[in-house]
C-alpha cells in the first residue's frame, strides 16, 4: 500500500529510509539537489514533507541517505557528486533529524553507494556498495565493513552478495561489447530469532526484472564482516522477493521497521496504470508486511 502524505500532489520518494525517533517518525529520500525528509506520528499516518534538509555546495545527486543514532547524535550517511558520474559516501551529524547537519565528511575517495549503518554487540558496521571489476560478472555488489567510529571505517571492506543471474543485470553491453554490467545495491541488515538477512536490490529501476533479493545465515556472530551469507533462490534458480506484478512496477531499494511486533518494508514502485500519466520521477514510497522465520522472508504485498 501506499504511504499517506498530506497533500495529493507529493514528490518523489526514491530509495525511502524509514525509522522512529524521539520526535517521531521520519523518512528520508533520494533528492537532486539535497536530501529530503518527511515526518508523521507513525508509519501509517499522514507524512508532512520537512523539505530539503542535507545540501553540500558545488554537488548533485544525493542518493539513498539512512540515519543512525549514537549517544544522542544523529549521524546521516549518504552519497552525492560533484561530478555527474561519480557518486562517493559522505557522512555529517547533527542533534536533530532533520538538522541542521554539520561535520560532513567524505568517507571513500573512490565510487560507494548506498549505506546502512548498524550497531551489534561486536561495534558498528557500514554496509554499502560499490563496483568490482576483477570478476565473472563485473558491476556493482553488496559489502559490509567495520567502523572504527561513526566517520572512520577500517579499511577492509568483506564482499557479501554478488550478482549470479541474467536478472541482475544492469545494463547489457555497457561499457563494452560482450560485457554486461551487473547491479546489487540497496543493502539492509535485519536480525531476527537467530537468523541474520541482509536484503538487497538487483538490476535496474527502470528495468522489468528490478526486484528485492535476500540473503540469509543461521548465527549468532556479532562481527558481520565474518559470516556467509546465502543468497535465496528457488533451488539455485533466481527467485526474487519482490518484483514488478500486475499494479506496480519498479519496485526495490527499501528499509525495513520493526511496528507493533511486525517488520515492514518501506520501498519504492511506480503505480502501472499512471505509467503514461506522471512526468518525471515516478517513483513513490509503499509499506508491506513482512513474515520473517527460520531464514525465510515472505513480503504480504
Amino acid at each position: 500500500m501506499k504511504l499517506k502524505f498530506e497533500t495529493e500532489i507529493t514528490k518523489a520518494q526514491p530509495d525511502p529510509f524509514m525509522c522512529e525517533t524521539k520526535d517521531g517518525w521520519v523518512m528520508y529520500v533520494t533528492g537532486k539537489e539535497g536530501i529530503g525528509a518527511y515526518a508523521a506520528k507513525s508509519p501509517f499516518g499522514t507524512w508532512e514533507y520537512k523539505g530539503l534538509i542535507l545540501q553540500i555546495k558545488g554537488c548533485e545527486e544525493y542518493w539513498a541517505p539512512c540515519m543512525i543514532c549514537i549517544d544522542d547524535w544523529y549521524y546521516l550517511y549518504f552519497s552525492c557528486s560533484n561530478d555527474r558520474m561519480f557518486e562517493h559516501l559522505h557522512v555529517a551529524k547533527s542533534k536533530h533529524p532533520f538538522g541542521p547537519f554539520q561535520d560532513v565528511k567524505r568517507l571513500y575517495p573512490y565510487f560507494s553507494i548506498d549505506p546502512h549503518v548498524v550497531q551489534t554487540k561486536d561495534g558498528l558496521f557500514l554496509w554499502y556498495c560499490m563496483n568490482n571489476m576483477q570478476c565473472e560478472r563485473v558491476g556493482t555488489r553488496v559489502y559490509v565493513e567495520k567502523m572504527i567510529d561513526p566517520y572512520t571505517p577500517d579499511g577492509h571492506p568483506v564482499e557479501v552478495v554478488r550478482p549470479s543471474f541474467d536478472e541482475e543485470i544492469f545494463m547489457r553491453n555497457r561499457f563494452e561489447k560482450g560485457e554486461d554490467w551487473h547491479t546489487l545495491e540497496g543493502p539492509f541488515w535485519v536480525e531476527h530469532d537467530g537468523y541474520q538477512y541482509v536484503m538487497y536490490s538487483g538490476a535496474c529501476y527502470q528495468n522489468d526484472t528490478y526486484h528485492i533479493g535476500y540473503a540469509s545465515a543461521r548465527t549468532d556472530e556479532q562481527d558481520l564482516t565474518k559470516i556467509e551469507f546465502v543468497k535465496h533462490t528457488d533451488n539455485g534458480e533466481f527467485a526474487p522477493l519482490m518484483t514488478k506484478n500486475e499494479f506496480e512496477e519498479g519496485v526495490g531499494h527499501h528499509s525495513v521497521i520493526h511496528y507493533n511486533g511486525e517488520f515492514y518494508a518501506v520501498y519504492h514502485g511506480r503505480d502501472i496504470d499512471d505509467h503514461n500519466k506522471a512526468i518525471g520521477d515516478k517513483r513513490t514510497a509503499r509499506i508491506c508486511k513482512l513474515q520473517i522465520k527460520d531464514g525465510v522472508i515472505i513480503a504480504e504485498r
